[in-house]
């Protein structure tokens, strides 16, 4: 689907069909009223309405929030794509272009890799028609070069466990690396070894395929900030030992889903050449069942030297997460730093399917998350530490139970494991992202379809563009 940007006083601009927007406000002004009220169209949110012989996409919206653009645009594009229409136009201004663009981009992405026969889509053109397009092109570079960045992270997400491994997430690194002049650092187990990084290994320990620690680097000419980014990227989470229910383990590819966001983010802030310097790193890891499987009672020794009670295999990704953090903060002094992973399935049950739950000390850093969130459309809600739910990660045996002794409080309880490995001077620096709920749906919501989400390429990226 080709996107462009058109002056309006350009006449040759004869798309199929033209987009709309009303609200219950002003539908009653519009010359097509009587036409709209007989097919039962009240412009409520999301509703939509052809007019074939007037050439007219009726879209309801609440109001002219971005969030409501961008959401009935990616109902609008889904019905068009089954449309036999082959080019679609939309008036646009400073206000709605970015809303517009992702509900272009993102409503309208499908991911068809696995399809012998996918339905060819007759769409090919989307003209976003303006006054003047020298003050629109910033913005609209901006917006593609976002939303196709949380396109790829999706893809990556998407990808089944049999083709993602940790050694083709690292090949995958590399070829990103090269293709947008990042450096690429890969260590694999020899030098996991080296670098004490048992925690990380123990949980690959029974996976055919070797685990990787994946370092990409991009570096402004004079960056203003540092930030290091650290993703969870367990390319496949069968629990272990602790192993999950038949139904629990579909869908486990996502379990990956931190580390594309960091990729993704990589990927946006190099195209969008911001002026800072950011280091992301990614713990590619399988967690499987076999004899070499690491066991519950197992005490790790993690890259800190903090020792770890097993208690449960199936809580994998904090430990890998301990050992990528520790090893990040001894190689990088940032002025940020910020985790992704799909942690826990208490963070969905706390927050709901929807929304990124945030955790760490600074409540500035959080206001300032939730403001990028806020404008690019992404959910989030912050959950609070506390140190009665600290004592629940007590070991008898070593310093630290990699989980809670009471079913409570879950997301929050992993949380404070990671807290543990982050160093005393870091802790206002740092702030820890489960996306558990938000990365992956199986229902189309607002932008989002079936599968990877990309969430936290939208607003990591906002909050790195003004920070």
């Amino acid at each position: 689907m080709n996107i462009q940007l058109y002056n309006k006083s350009v006449s040759n601009i004869k798309a199929d069909i033209s987009i709309e927007f009303f609200t219950s406000k002003n539908l009653s002004k519009h010359p097509n009223t009587k036409t709209l009220n007989q097919a039962g169209f009240k412009a409520e949110q999301d509703s939509i309405c052809f007019l074939h012989e007037t050439k007219i996409l009726a879209c309801g919206i609440e109001n002219n929030d971005s969030d409501n653009i961008r959401s009935v645009i990616s109902v609008a594009i889904k019905e068009l794509k089954s449309s036999n229409y082959e080019s679609a136009s939309i008036n646009i201004d400073k206000k709605n272009i970015k809303a517009i663009i992702e509900g272009l981009v993102l409503g309208g992405y499908e991911f068809n890799n696995y399809k012998s026969d996918a339905k060819e889509i007759k769409l090919q053109d989307i003209y976003l028609v303006c006054e003047d397009i020298n003050r629109f092109t910033d913005a609209f570079s901006q917006a593609m070069i976002v939303a196709e960045a949380t396109c790829f992270t999706r893809d990556i997400v998407n990808t089944i466990p049999h083709d993602l491994n940790p050694p083709s997430f690292a090949k995958l690194a590399k070829k990103l690396a090269k293709e947008n002049n990042l450096k690429c650092k890969i260590l694999g187990e020899d030098e996991l070894k080296k670098e004490k990084m048992q925690a990380m290994l123990s949980v690959g320990r029974a996976s055919i395929h070797d685990s990787k620690l994946i370092h990409l680097t991009y570096k402004s000419t004079n960056p203003k900030k540092v930030i290091t980014l650290v993703g969870k990227g367990l390319t496949y989470d069968s629990g272990g030992l602790s192993l999950k229910p038949a139904t629990s383990m579909v869908t486990m590819k996502m379990d990956k889903a931190g580390g594309c966001a960091v990729l993704g983010i990589m990927k946006a802030i190099s195209e969008l050449k911001l002026d800072i310097e950011v280091h992301a790193f990614v713990g590619a890891v399988e967690n499987m069942i076999g004899g070499d499987a690491y066991k519950p009672d197992d005490v790790l020794v993690s890259r800190s030297g903090k020792t770890i009670e097993i208690r449960n295999t199936d809580a994998e990704g904090r430990l890998v997460l301990a050992d990528v953090l520790t090893y990040a903060q001894d190689n990088v002094d940032a002025d940020y730093i910020f985790d992704f992973a799909t942690l826990t399935g208490a963070c969905m049950v706390a927050l709901g399917q929807y929304t990124t739950g945030v955790m760490g000390h600074s409540a500035k850093l959080k206001h300032l998350v939730k403001k990028s969130a806020d404008k690019s459309g992404e959910l989030t809600g912050s959950l609070p530490f506390n140190k009665h739910l600290k004592k629940l990660l007590k070991s008898d045996i070593a310093d630290i139970s990699n989980v809670s002794s009471k079913p409570y409080g879950g997301a929050i309880t992993a949380g404070l494991f990671l807290d543990s490995f982050i160093k005393d001077q870091n802790k206002d620096k740092w702030l820890h992202f489960d996306i558990a709920g938000s990365a992956y749906t199986e229902s189309n919501w607002d932008c989002n379809v079936y599968g990877g989400t990309g969430a936290g390429v939208r607003f990591m990226t906002n909050l790195l563009q003004n920070i």
